[in-house]
């Protein structure tokens, strides 16, 4: 057995999302970020429901190689969810959402990615993984959010998120 002292890197983003609880938890969805998310494109779920739930699975691409995602928490009532996604060989992130109401109508977001790398191409992955690029695509991602929800729109030409 090999047991080694990871290489990690987590960044922490906070946004604010003109919109409600109520209607920004259920846009943290494989499904539903097809209706405001550019460049997004999973290729299976796996859902009782048809969208966003805990034990969740769906399965995306990045470069050649096949992402698997897994929702371990999804509570409207604490307004958490926790996913987390592998890709073989490379890395393992774990993904955290808290949100919560600053007004009626409008939501503090703070998102966390923590990457874990496998590998010497997943160490390249963190070596990348810089704060200022964190906080690019974050605020591509506040961005296209709260426009979905002002106009019901996607906000297209804008970094990847």
């Amino acid at each position: 057995m090999k047991i080694e002292k990871p290489t990690r890197i987590s960044h922490t983003y906070e946004q604010t999302i003109n919109g409600s609880i109520e209607d920004i938890l259920p846009l943290y969805c494989p499904v539903r970020e097809l209706e405001w998310v550019e460049k997004w494109n999973p290729k299976t779920v796996y859902s009782n429901s048809g969208v966003v739930e805990e034990d969740c699975i769906f399965i995306t691409y990045h470069d050649e190689n096949e992402v698997v995602w897994i929702v371990t928490e999804y509570n409207t009532e604490t307004g958490h969810v926790k996913m987390y996604y592998h890709e073989a060989g490379v890395q393992v992130t774990k993904l955290e959402i808290q949100v919560s109401p600053i007004t009626e109508n409008k939501t503090k977001a703070v998102l966390t990615y923590s990457k874990t790398a496998l590998s010497k191409k997943g160490n390249n992955v963190l070596k990348e993984f810089t704060k200022e690029e964190y906080d690019i695509m974050m605020d591509s991602w506040e961005k296209a959010m709260n426009h979905y929800l002002k106009t019901g729109e996607m906000l297209k030409n804008l970094p990847n998120f």
